[in-house]
């Protein structure tokens, strides 16, 4: 079995945080069977296989099992980031250390029978959570495939009950200037937010994220608890979520506020439509080698197209089909 060596640089989650929710959130986690890295973080966690078909695991989705390209390694996805709370460069694993992500509550509230805050161990133990494969790709034209572990969005939904008029869902994330340094940066609209339509959010493709290759989630990738959307550029995928509000209203996301014409609500992934800088028809592998094509919704059509099906005049640039 291959051992992912613990980085110098990671802080022992221990001595930063209060070791009961630490020791909790493992347990809850390896109680549910994802992999045996859990059982000690940074310590030993199963081995990747770089090919196709990946090998069955514990708590491994059979359906995400495969994202049709080898798992980025570790050392890079954990190294390679992007978390403006902490700087606007890719090397800010470091600076993410100070996040406290534990103990850590999520409000829910807006358009639901009764708004409620709920711990995401609590979460994570009444829900439940399972292993997926999925491709990553950042507007900016670069990609990746992560093993993360989480629980659909769609049950968290449905254990918050909205209203029927209820139509969108708007995430936020936490704002602690004195631990996040750029969000001091008064020229960002902090906190970071972030929204999906209700047919989003309920996409059998949407996913909670509480942990990545095994292990707790990394706090550079967004601990505790943070959203993949797949077939999103990777901006839509809002990091260390601490509110989730229902409403009828179409959230403002935050690069939407600074920049509509270039990262929009939809944000669907479309390599037929450049960015107003860059081409998006190729990406670039964090795993190295040549540059490939981007595929329409990110490969992923099949689970997602039928959302948007005669909705161009309301999406209107292509790029967000």
């Amino acid at each position: 079995m291959h051992y992912h060596k613990k980085p110098d640089w990671l802080i022992k989650e221990s001595r930063s945080t209060d070791e009961k929710h630490f020791i909790n959130r493992r347990k809850i986690l390896a109680g549910m069977g994802i992999a045996t890295g859990l059982a000690a973080l940074g310590g030993p966690a199963f081995s990747l296989p770089s090919q196709s078909p990946f090998s069955p695991r514990p708590g491994l989705n059979g359906n995400y099992a495969n994202a049709g390209r080898a798992v980025t390694a570790e050392s890079i996805n954990s190294t390679y980031n992007n978390f403006y709370e902490f700087g606007s460069s890719k090397n800010i694993h470091q600076e993410a250390q100070a996040l406290q992500s534990d103990p850590w509550t999520v409000t829910i509230d807006g358009m639901v029978d009764t708004p409620f805050q709920i711990s995401v161990d609590d979460l994570i133990s009444r829900i439940g959570v399972e292993e997926r494969i999925y491709r990553h790709r950042c507007v900016e034209a670069w990609s990746m495939v992560v093993p993360w572990v989480g629980f659909p969005l769609a049950k968290l939904v449905e254990m918050a009950k909205p209203l029927s008029r209820a139509k969108y869902v708007q995430f936020q994330t936490f704002n602690n200037p004195e631990v996040a340094s750029e969000q001091r940066a008064s020229w960002y609209p902090w906190p970071y937010t972030e929204g999906l339509t209700m047919a989003e959010a309920t996409n059998e493709l949407s996913l909670m994220v509480v942990g990545a290759y095994g292990k707790v989630l990394h706090k550079q990738f967004g601990a505790p608890m943070r959203l993949h959307t797949p077939w999103k550029y990777g901006f839509k995928s809002i990091k260390s979520i601490d509110r989730i509000t229902f409403t009828d209203r179409q959230p403002v996301g935050f690069w939407e506020g600074l920049q509509k014409k270039e990262y929009g609500f939809w944000a669907n992934v479309n390599p037929a439509v450049d960015h107003r800088r860059w081409t998006q028809a190729t990406e670039r592998p964090l795993s190295g080698g040549d540059r490939i094509p981007t595929q329409l919704y990110n490969g992923y059509g099949d689970q997602v197209a039928g959302m948007y099906s005669g909705m161009a005049d309301e999406i209107g640039d292509a790029f967000w089909r």
